[in-house]
Formats: structure tokens, sequence, C-alpha cells
């Protein structure tokens, strides 16, 4: 948090009570569904099968089964559980439901369409999120194109996740930690459906891939097994775990060579892929991955395994030449950089950073120029969203002050939603850089010598702007000048940088060689080389360039928000209210909302968020003069605004509560007191979110 009061922390999900209702609808409707067919054979097409699930869960819902499936289930563990100190099995709980009667109950309830096969549903429902599919996706070939050429990767399971081994199976309507893996491969991105950790994960998810040919004029016509040979872009697998309260992190990040299929006798092939952890776990295994390729269509002719043996060969060998040329020159310029003052060795110049895998790449290959489509309009906006993305520093076993070195790849970076400055200060530049503006990433300190990564943009009339990724602030930079006479007054630095090493971006490495490495003396002209060392713009292109073999696989175009924040926004308020009205009830105090005045602090809230993005202030005269007309004569109104990125409505309160401006609102006492709370989520690409709060009173001022 800064000084503002302002909170930021890392994107999570709420554990919501209809999370657990909607897991115990899915057993409910599983065993339903069992109980009717004992009575009629019904058969059933797989592509109806989740438009049935959603027809019983709505049914289910509208019954309230929910609650009284947990009466059943607290009785149970009461009379059955307490004494033995046994463990509660699913087949004694569905015991205890048929006992009762629920199960005869929910199956005269439920109408099935007399004939599925030969009647659509007249009612399309939003898909549900609350339970998970089990059945294996069926691959629909009439939605391939024809003329064009798939790769279908099929992920059956996975074994050897040790970590999890003690892990007991979930009870229906628990909620657990879940595994989730995110593809990409030539600009298309893919996620499965979450599934419980265990030593062998239920992974049972297929994802169709379009492999398409790069040349002007090509991308149209089919690829033959001779040109995918010579397309190198792996397939990007990152492996997600999200723990209870919602809280992300980076299991493993993969690179899957799929041309092997292009020699396989059948046509099909299956590979075990062993995923390695991330930073400091970089060579312990976390699990092993059985994948299943195919081609769509069925290649007319394969190549033979020692075609393909041999491309590998040659590009691991071209790949290996070209890192060793680079490295053979990236050591005689350090040497000439030291040359010219040998100080310079304390200097924050980053040639290369490790990825999350522990693989050395040089800086360079970690910005891109990224266009965000219709997601982002300007790049003030794009500089809110990645200040929205969660901030986490990599993890160091065993604690201490070190910091474990770790830039992420993109796909790693949006997977998790969370990252560390420099994952930030590469995004953000990737993103000016679409936005046609001369962006580079600064490495160096900020106060107390911590090191730092931030942004720089260079204006043609050689402004120079700086770009904090973490917040989104923006500081324009002018120069103290050592040689005036004292007489003249200096520019006072605001932004919070110290020193400056050096700075890139996907064409440019420049080492700052003035002779101080102070920010607010250095003079940013690039193009003068007594100040500024750069580095061969060839040597680069050859290890950063997109089609350079050695540089990170294309990135990921950015998704679209799955959040919906009217929703969202709604569900968290309630969630609020109870917690605010539960507080003051534990304080012996009553609680009485007004809507009315919940509803007046909208536009303060749209307010803050505009001026996070833009630098503009707008529309407070409005919401002064709202404020004015709804509290009457004699009354005090107090208002507490606050700023989230994750959306966990406990974690929040027991955040704000911290304040004592907010606890002196939650906790007021007094004649005609009337509480007020109003919570508005902005969305951003992938699942970011700013979460704005703020609770406000109005209560009869007695003197």
């Amino acid at each position: 948090s800064d000084s503002g009061g302002w909170l930021s922390g890392r994107l999570v999900n709420v554990a919501s009570p209809a999370l657990l209702g909607g897991r115990l609808s899915a057993v409910g409707a599983l065993h339903v569904r069992k109980t009717r067919t004992r009575f009629c054979a019904m058969s059933l097409p797989p592509e109806k099968a989740s438009e049935l699930k959603q027809i019983i869960h709505q049914q289910l819902t509208k019954m309230d089964v929910h609650s009284r499936i947990r009466e059943v289930l607290a009785e149970t563990i009461r009379e059955e559980l307490a004494p033995q100190h046994q463990q509660l099995s699913e087949e004694d709980l569905m015991k205890a439901l048929i006992r009762r009667g629920i199960i005869d109950d929910v199956v005269k309830e439920v109408n099935f369409m007399t004939d599925m096969n030969d009647r659509e549903v007249t009612s399309t429902p939003k898909p549900s999120t609350h339970f998970v599919d089990r059945q294996p996706p069926v691959l629909k070939k009439t939605n391939i194109d024809p003329t064009r050429r798939y790769l279908y990767l099929q992920v059956l399971g996975g074994k050897a996740f040790l970590e999890h081994l003690q892990e007991p199976e979930p009870l229906p309507g628990q909620i657990c930690s879940t595994f989730t893996l995110c593809l990409h491969f030539r600009n298309q991105r893919f996620r499965s459906k979450p599934v419980p950790c265990a030593c062998e994960p239920d992974f049972r998810d297929g994802f169709l891939l379009e492999v398409y040919k790069d040349s002007l004029g090509e991308g149209s016509k089919m690829a033959d097994a001779t040109t995918m040979l010579s397309i190198c872009d792996p397939v990007h697998i990152v492996l997600i775990k999200m723990d209870t309260s919602g809280a992300t992190m980076l299991v493993a990040s993969y690179f899957l060579e799929w041309r092997s299929v292009l020699s396989a006798e059948n046509r099909v092939t299956t590979v075990a892929a062993e995923l390695f952890g991330v930073g400091s776990e970089s060579k312990v295994s976390v699990g092993v991955l059985d994948i299943k390729l195919e081609m769509y269509p069925k290649l007319n002719k394969t190549l033979s395994q020692e075609i393909v043996n041999t491309q590998f060969a040659l590009e691991r060998q071209k790949t290996a030449e070209k890192e060793r040329l680079f490295l053979v020159y990236a050591k005689q310029w350090w040497r000439e950089y030291l040359q010219i003052r040998p100080s310079h060795n304390t200097r924050l110049v980053k040639i290369f950073a490790q990825d999350e895998n522990g693989v050395n790449r040089p800086v360079c290959s970690y910005v891109r120029p990224l266009r965000a489509g219709r997601l982002l309009d300007t790049p003030r906006q794009a500089a809110r969203f990645v200040s929205v993305l969660g901030y986490e520093r990599a993890p160091v076993i065993g604690g201490g002050a070190g910091k474990q070195e770790q830039w992420c790849t993109l796909l790693a970076f949006l997977c998790s939603n969370k990252g560390d400055c420099e994952d930030h200060a590469n995004l953000l530049c990737s993103l000016l850089l679409g936005f046609g503006l001369e962006a580079f990433v600064c490495v160096g300190t900020k106060a107390k010598g911590v090191p730092h990564a931030w942004v720089m943009t260079y204006g043609i009339d050689g402004a120079v702007t700086f770009w904090e990724s973490l917040t989104g602030q923006r500081y324009i930079h002018n120069p103290v000048k050592p040689d005036d006479p004292p007489a003249v007054e200096q520019p006072k630095a605001l932004y919070p940088y110290r020193t400056i090493g050096c700075v890139f971006n996907h064409q440019k490495f420049l080492a700052n060689c003035q002779p101080s490495e102070a920010v607010e003396v250095c003079v940013f002209d690039l193009h003068d080389e007594s100040k500024w060392k750069p580095m061969s713009g060839e040597a680069i292109k050859s290890v950063c360039s997109p089609s350079a073999t050695t540089a990170l696989p294309p990135f990921p175009p950015l998704c679209a928000s799955a959040i919906d924040a009217a929703t969202t926004s709604n569900e968290l308020e309630l969630q609020l209210r109870v917690l605010v009205a539960e507080h003051r009830k534990d304080l012996g105090f009553a609680t009485v909302w007004d809507d009315q005045l919940s509803y007046l602090l909208s536009p303060a809230l749209a307010a803050y968020e505009l001026e996070r993005t833009t630098g503009i202030s707008s529309g407070n005269e409005e919401f002064q003069d709202a404020i004015r007309r709804a509290v009457p004569d004699g009354h005090t109104f107090k208002g507490f605004p606050i700023h989230f990125v994750y959306r966990n409505a406990r974690r929040a309160f027991a955040t704000c509560l911290r304040s004592p401006f907010c606890e002196e609102i939650v906790c007021c006492k007094g004649d005609q007191v009337r509480l007020a709370v109003r919570v508005r989520v902005f969305v951003y690409p992938e699942f970011a979110c700013a979460v704005w709060i703020m609770f406000a009173c109005k209560y009869r001022s007695i003197l």
C-alpha cells in the first residue's frame, strides 16, 4: 500500500457459498441421471450432455436442494462420524440422502425432454462454471475446415505429481485446490477445465491447433508435411495451481516439440512430457503429462524419422552457434565498457536474464511489440492494465534478503496473473511499442539501492517520460544541470528512481556510460555514444528477432476478460454487507442500510478509476452536490474509498478494518445512523481487474 491508503494485492477468486452449492448440484445431477436410467433407457448424444446437466442444475437450484444436502451432511457427520472418527465417504452421504427421500424427490421434480435427439431445447442457458464435466471431450469433425491443417492435442491425464501424493480425494461440494493448463501456439490460446490437485490429476482435454504457413499469400493454403517441419514454434504449456482461497501459483512451464507426429507411422503419436518446477526448482520434476498428438486431415505422406531427426539436429546446431557468437560478442562488448571507467563494474547493466525454467536469455528477447487489438485503446489504459496485474517477487527458498531472479515468459506471467517488477516492465514496454511509441525498459535502482525496472518513452522532440509499471504513474524527466550556477533553480525529481544502468527494447541495448549513474543528472540522448554505449543491432537481431530460433516463442495475444463486471460488483457488495452487519452485531450495534446513499457513491468510484487511468479528475462537483442533497441538515457524512486488485470480500474487509478511518465508519454509533457500501469492479484483459470499494455513513450530529 502507498501513502494514500490505496491497496493492491494479488488477483484471486472469491470462494463464495454459490461454489459449494454448485458442486453439490453436480453430484446431485450425476446421481439423478443414474437413478433415472433404471426406469428408462435414454440414449444421450455427447453434444447434449452439458445441455442436460444445465437443465438439471437449474431444477436443483429451484428446489433449493443444496441446503437440504448440507443439512443431511451435517447430521450424518454428527451421528455417524463423531463416535468412530472415521472418514465420511461419498457412498455414506448417498445412503443418507436416499434414506431421507431427497433423491426420490429430485427424480420426481426433474422433467426430462421426451426426445432429446429430435427436439432442440428452447432455452440456451449460459454454461455453468460450478461443476467439472468428467466426460472426455469428443472431437466434432464437422467443425473442422477441410481446407486447413490442424494439430489435435489431447491431454490424457497426469501422473507422478508427488507433491500431492498424500492429498485426499475431495468430498462432494468441498472446495479444493485445482490445476489448470494454459496453451499457446502460433497466436492461438487455450485453457483447460480446472481439475482437483492430485498425484494423478484427471486431465481430460483436447485442443485443436491450426498449423498455418507464414509466407505472404500462403496463409490460406494447407500446409504439407515438409512445410510443417520447418515451423519450429513449440506448443507452450503452462501449468497453474489455484488454492482454496483463489490465489494462483505458477507450477511449470513446458515447451512441447510437436513435430514428431510428422513421422509417426499411424499418423498418431503419444508423448510423456515431464514437467519441471520454476525458478529455484527448475531442475526438480513436478509431474508427467500424457499427451496424444494427431494431425487433421490425415497426412497423405509422412516423413521418415531420419529426416525429422536431421531437421532437429540442424536447428540445434544453428541455435548453439548463434548463441556462442552472441556470447563472444557480449564478452568483448563488456570488456570495452569496463575500459571506459572501471567503476562501471558496479552498475546494473543486465545483458542476460533467467526465465522461469532457469534458461539464460538475452534481455532483449523478453520485449516485442504487442498489439492489444480492441482490448486496450490508449497507452495510458495499457499502463493501467499492467498495474492491476498482481505484484509478487519470485520466492526464495529459506527466506533471507536475497532476491531470486526470474523473468517470466509472457504466457506464464499472464496465466499466473502476477509477477515481479521486470515482468510488468517488459509487458508495458511491449504494449507501448505496439502503440507506436519508442519505449525502453530501464534497469536501475530506487530508494535504498533496491534493484528495480521501469519503462521509459523517448519522444521525437527528445522528451523523456518514465512509466512506473507497478502503479501506472507517469513522470516527466527534466535532468538537473550540475554545471549551472547555484542561483539557477533546478527541477525537482518527482520519480522514485535513483540510478540507471542500462535501457533496452527488442532492437536496442544501451549501457549508461556517463560519469554519474544518478537518474536526476542523466541525459537521455541515446544517439550520443559518449553517454550511452550501444550494442550491435545485428548481434541483437541474430538472437532476439522473432525469426531467430534462440528467441522466446512468439508472444501470445491478450484475451478478453471472462469476468462479468456487474455481477461481480453485486456479489462483492452483498458479501461486504453481510460482513459489516456481522461485525456490528458482534459489537452490539444494529445495522440499517441506505440503498440510495449507496447508489450515490458510484460516480465517485468511476471518477477514481478514470483518474488512475488518464490522470484527469472529473465529476467531483456533481458527486458533492448529490451527497449534500442526500444528507439532511444537522447530519454528518463520512466516506472511505479504497482500491484492490483482487476479488476476495473477506480479505478486503479485513484490510479495510486496519484503517482507523474505515473502522470509524463501519463501527459508527449514534442517532439515525445509516450505512452505505458501494463496490465497482473495472475489468481489463486476462483476469485483471480493479476493485473500488467505498464505505460511507450518515448520522445525526449531537453536540
